[in-house]
């Protein structure tokens, strides 16, 4: 199983950026995929999460209307677009995926991180 992220680097406030993960050795399909973040101190937080056909999908209250999470099941790939980012949303990214994708507990998989740096 690997969960590879890609697409971080640094972004200026105002700015976007895409980040992918890319999954392989599982059915990607079948999992519900989320993205979490942790910042320097402090805990890893739920960022996103898109259900496994695409039609739901959850963002935390400080991304809403920013980011924009969506998944491509023919590419084995889940997408955040980041749009408009701000200083505070400089984190490692993680992509996560879950077997049981109504309760989000259970069988999970996890990519290793992509930094994202907001900076001028």
């Amino acid at each position: 199983v690997q969960l590879v992220e890609s697409g971080g680097g640094l972004v200026q406030p105002g700015g976007s950026l895409r980040l992918s993960c890319a999954a392989s050795g599982f059915t990607f399909s079948s999992y519900g995929m989320s993205w979490y973040r942790q910042a320097p101190g402090k805990e890893r937080e739920l960022v996103a999460r898109i259900s496994t056909g695409g039609g739901r999908t959850t963002y935390a209250d400080s991304v809403k209307g920013r980011f924009f999470i969506s998944r491509d099941n023919a590419k084995n790939t889940v997408y955040l677009q980041m749009n408009s980012p701000k200083p505070e949303d400089t984190a490692v990214y993680y992509c996560k995926a879950d077997v049981d994708s109504v309760t989000w507990t259970g069988r999970s998989y996890w990519g290793q991180g992509t930094q994202v740096t907001v900076s001028s």
